[in-house]
């Protein structure tokens, strides 16, 4: 393990280690208040005495490559490592069943580490994913001895992220929900099974009703899919238990953020930052061109960790920076600081969609409607975006805008660089001949090779009484796009695409009305969208020096 671990630290550029002795002890056994015993895995240096604990909480196993490379090296570098397997798996008692146990266990946990010989008297929390939400569930009761959190790609709630837009997340909810069921396999059964899997995955998204997928990309059906599919309604008390969302303005300890523009949970993230701020805290935040599960993020995640725990628990701040939000631009792939998230100096901008597909900053003059028809029996496809999926991030759109239910509006030649850094929303004038639909919005980095790169997107599910149509039966809808980072340079054009669905990313509108987990008629949709000077439909982009 030490020439691995050697490996990753030039690698990763981590200061160099104050040990390479490393003990390790296995299968610690942690009683929960209800006599369910959670196990953990402890790393520590050999002679070190008692040192700062990093505490992490995983439903996703303690041990292999790479996890142990990364426990290793903080170990090395002066701090115990305690990494505990929720309950239900990887041998931890009770059952497992996301996001409803982790405050009762997480404090349980905390309680025990303090009852513990080699406990020092401090502690902190950090991880990814669902390792970071668990930090949400109990940091607000920590005590005074918590002294930093990580949330890595992070929320403190999962609803919306179930349901964006009141849609539902497909294929990044039905992907963990098979994830999670086979991941205590064998390696080699992992390895011999995956492209079955990937298969019955497949099978499972073009499948209705939806209330049958978790058994075809299972073969067993899976108990809280089942109720998220049930639970969709806003405001069902099903969420509420495992809702830390208002817990989030009592966390004091301080707090590193870090998030991707392609990530499932990244405007989570920031409602998690701002939410902070507004708190009057002054959390840091990194934002990077990434997906959920980037090789490119794990160097910055690891290094600016370190640099945070040996801020906060060994006093050490010399590899602090001075700003407290770095973020990628992309396009120019430049990082750059600031005081804060969003940036000062970036005002909106309505860019409006015109007719004949054009896209300005005009009000767009007298023009009929473009129209198409969205069938959910061949859905429009998702191609990049935010997912669990191979299929996420950043991709080349061009095959997915020449069919006829993709409409797009485009921008001249740019003449001059154009930055974007901040929240976008799209404001849309719009028909359609059924109550039950959806909208879907992306904007896109076009280059001189014609090559469409997505940046950012949103998606919003209309039923009746969530927009009221004006006199003329046309509704007015937002859609909130994903915030985003991009230097659209001189000779790239400005592209917005409309349509209505982004398939199996999100679960296509059958336009039927009929409940999520039972839907199975189809109909079509006949859409209309105005661009006229009573109807002016537009994105609007935080741009950077107006």
């Amino acid at each position: 393990m030490n020439l691995i671990n050697r490996l990753i630290a030039w690698r990763f550029k981590l200061p160099p280690a104050e040990t390479h002795r490393i003990s390790h002890e296995r299968n610690l056994q942690i009683p929960m208040p209800d006599g369910a015993v959670l196990l953990a895995d402890r790393y520590y240096p050999t002679q070190g005495g008692k040192l700062p604990t990093l505490l992490v909480r995983s439903p996703y196993g303690r041990a292999g490559f790479p996890l142990e490379v990364f426990f290793y090296a903080f170990a090395e570098r002066g701090f115990q490592v305690l990494v505990q397997s929720c309950r239900g798996t990887f041998g931890s008692g009770g059952k497992f069943y996301p996001f409803h146990e982790d405050r009762n266990d997480g404090l349980a946990t905390i309680t025990w580490l303090r009852q513990q010989e080699w406990y020092s008297g401090a502690f902190a929390i950090f991880g990814p994913s669902y390792l970071s939400y668990v930090q949400w569930a109990v940091a607000d009761q920590a005590g005074p001895e918590l002294k930093a959190l990580v949330p890595i790609v992070t929320t403190a709630e999962f609803r919306t992220v179930t349901y964006p837009g009141e849609t539902f997340a497909l294929d990044t909810i039905l992907s963990w929900a098979q994830g999670i069921t086979f991941q205590e396999d064998p390696p080699f059964k992992l390895f011999l099974l995956r492209l079955r899997r990937a298969l019955q995955l497949r099978k499972a998204y073009a499948h209705l009703p939806l209330n049958e997928t978790d058994k075809l990309a299972s073969g067993t059906d899976v108990a809280f899919y089942q109720d998220w599919l049930a639970h969709n309604a806003p405001g069902d008390p099903y969420w509420q238990q495992s809702d830390h969302s208002a817990r989030v303005s009592q966390v004091t300890a301080p707090v590193l953020l870090i998030g991707g523009f392609y990530d499932v949970l990244f405007p989570h993230t920031l409602a998690c930052y701002l939410t902070l701020r507004q708190a009057g805290y002054n959390p840091y935040l990194t934002i990077g061109p990434w997906t959920h599960v980037a090789p490119g993020m794990q160097p910055v995640m690891t290094n600016e960790t370190l640099k945070w725990m040996r801020t906060h628990l060994l006093n050490d701040s010399s590899g602090l920076r001075q700003l407290p939000v770095r973020i990628c631009v992309m396009g120019t792939n430049e990082w750059k600081e600031f005081e804060a998230w969003p940036p000062t100096g970036y005002l909106p901008q309505h860019w409006h969609l015109q007719a004949n597909g054009n896209l300005s900053t005009s009000i767009p003059s007298e023009s009929a409607p473009d129209q198409y028809r969205y069938d959910p029996a061949d859905p429009t496809p998702s191609v990049g975006g935010s997912s669990l999926t191979p299929n996420a991030g950043a991709r080349d759109n061009r095959k997915l805008e020449t069919r006829s239910d993709v409409l797009l509006y485009t921008t001249p030649l740019l003449e001059h660089d154009l930055e974007v850094v901040g929240p976008l929303r799209a404001e849309l004038y719009v028909k359609s001949s059924l109550q039950h639909t959806d909208f879907f919005v992306r904007l896109c980095d076009v280059f001189p090779s014609g090559k469409s790169i997505n940046l950012s997107d949103g998606i919003v599910r209309l039923v009746p009484g969530r927009f009221s149509p004006a006199g003329d039966k046309v509704s007015k809808i937002e859609v909130e796009l994903w915030p985003t980072a991009n230097c659209f340079q001189k000779g790239h054009r400005i592209r917005v695409q409309v349509s209505s669905g982004a398939h199996p990313r999100f679960a296509r509108n059958p336009g039927s009305g009929e409940p999520l987990a039972s839907a199975t008629k189809l109909i079509p949709a006949d859409q209309q969208v105005f661009h006229d000077p009573a109807h002016p439909s537009a994105i609007i982009l935080p741009v950077k020096g107006l």
